[in-house]
């Protein structure tokens, strides 16, 4: 059992292949195991017996340093949720029959809380049936939701991406004299870390966002036009950011909802920055638009944090250095030795306490109007946003390593 089998899953990020790089550099360095191999589209790839032979692929010291820039999973992706073992063993059994099949000493997954899920029941199961496999869980999510750790691979871009869009989106509307206001619906149904993230676009001449609500504070329809209309009589160009998850007091959902939930039990939601644009048109009669980054904030590969790639691959390698050492049903974590200077450590600790758990914005970082952040925050996140990685252009066009499944 000295091969390895490594598999992403759930969405995208600009950080989750580095963090494959880093395991298929930590498997082709250790003693311990001879193959890696790359589940096509998640656990359904496993299960399905559809992957790749990674080994040589990526012996190459360049193409692997490609893969570290690209975007997205190189080996597909899925959103698919284990049932429990009692209601369906059979799925189990048939995972573990590829292992012993493959001759599979280790599984790394990458990805992020619902990952973690997928994590936790695999190692329940391989201790309930004394399997030797090791599964360790590599963490990934541009929300920056799971528990435990400092922050997650693949948060660090997309903050950096939303900074950079929100002051851009400044410089477009400032240059206006008539009175408007714009709203950026960023990602984060339960955590709001990524929309306290536009707060990085301040600088000397950018007070933009104006506004920043996030899904931790209670969103008041009033007090939010109140806000707005207290800040057009001082400007003429107002800039709110808030999450797709802003909820009122009794934790209903500001957007329009679908009604639709996926696999996971996740509300389906659509529009809260478009809703929040027609309340004020109607409510305070001026020029109003709202913009949703959607996917665009999750692969921005182009203005991805060099600190974020390189921390993704460290953690991919520890993962393996993990598993080595005999250790299962961990994840992969970061602690925070400084923030300035900025210095990290890696450990791991047990999936089964991270697991289906949400890390929220604390409360005391942000304001008492719910309405904005601390300033506190910003010696949190600006660490994670710092420097570019060297990316290949093509015609003008950068330069990424193909989606396997469509050659």
């Amino acid at each position: 059992m000295n091969n390895c089998i490594a598999a992403q899953s759930g969405g995208p990020t600009a950080a989750i292949n580095a963090s494959l790089a880093g395991v298929i550099r930590g498997v082709l360095d250790c003693p311990e195991y001879d193959h890696i191999y790359g589940s096509l589209n998640g656990i359904t790839g496993i299960l399905e017996e559809r992957f790749l032979d990674l080994t040589e692929t990526f012996q190459d010291p360049k193409t692997l340093e490609l893969l570290k820039v690209t975007p997205a999973m190189y080996l597909g992706s899925c959103r698919y949720k284990l049932p429990a073992p009692e209601k369906d063993p059979a799925v189990y059994e048939a995972i573990f029959r590829f292992f012993e099949k493959m001759e599979i000493g280790a599984f790394f997954y990458i990805g992020g809380n619902d990952s973690m899920d997928t994590v936790d029941k695999l190692s329940a199961y391989a201790k309930n049936v004394q399997s030797k496999v090791r599964i360790i869980g590599v963490p990934k999510t541009i929300d920056n939701d799971l528990c435990v750790t400092d922050h997650t691979p693949g948060f660090g871009s997309a903050a950096k991406y939303v900074a950079s869009s929100l002051l851009e989106v400044f410089h477009d509307t400032a240059i206006y004299a008539p009175k408007s206001v714009t709203i950026v619906e960023i990602m984060g149904r339960d955590a709001g870390w990524l929309t306290a993230a536009s707060a990085l676009a301040r600088n000397e001449y950018c007070a933009a966002p104006h506004l920043i609500y996030l899904p931790e504070a209670a969103f008041d329809t009033e007090a939010f036009l109140k806000d707005v209309k207290s800040l057009l009589e001082t400007r003429s160009s107002v800039i709110v950011a808030v999450s797709e998850g802003i909820r009122d007091k009794e934790g209903n959902y500001i957007s329009a909802s679908t009604g639709a939930a996926d696999h996971f039990g996740h509300s389906q939601l659509s529009g809260a920055g478009k809703t929040l644009e027609y309340l004020v048109q109607e409510r305070l009669k001026v020029k109003v638009r709202s913009i949703e980054l959607n996917i665009l904030q999750r692969c921005g590969a182009h203005i991805a944090s060099l600190t974020d790639l390189e921390e993704a691959f460290c953690q991919g390698q520890h993962g393996v250095s993990l598993a080595a050492r005999g250790l299962t049903g961990q994840m992969v974590t970061i602690q925070r030795i400084c923030s300035d200077p900025y210095q990290v450590s890696y450990g791991s600790s047990p999936v089964c306490e991270i697991a289906n758990q949400v890390k929220s914005v604390p409360r005391e970082l942000i304001n008492d109007a719910g309405n904005d952040v601390m300033p506190e925050i910003l010696s949190y996140l600006r660490p994670l946003i710092q420097g570019e990685p060297e990316i290949e252009f093509e015609q003008g066009i950068p330069r990424y390593l193909p989606v396997p499944q469509l050659l």
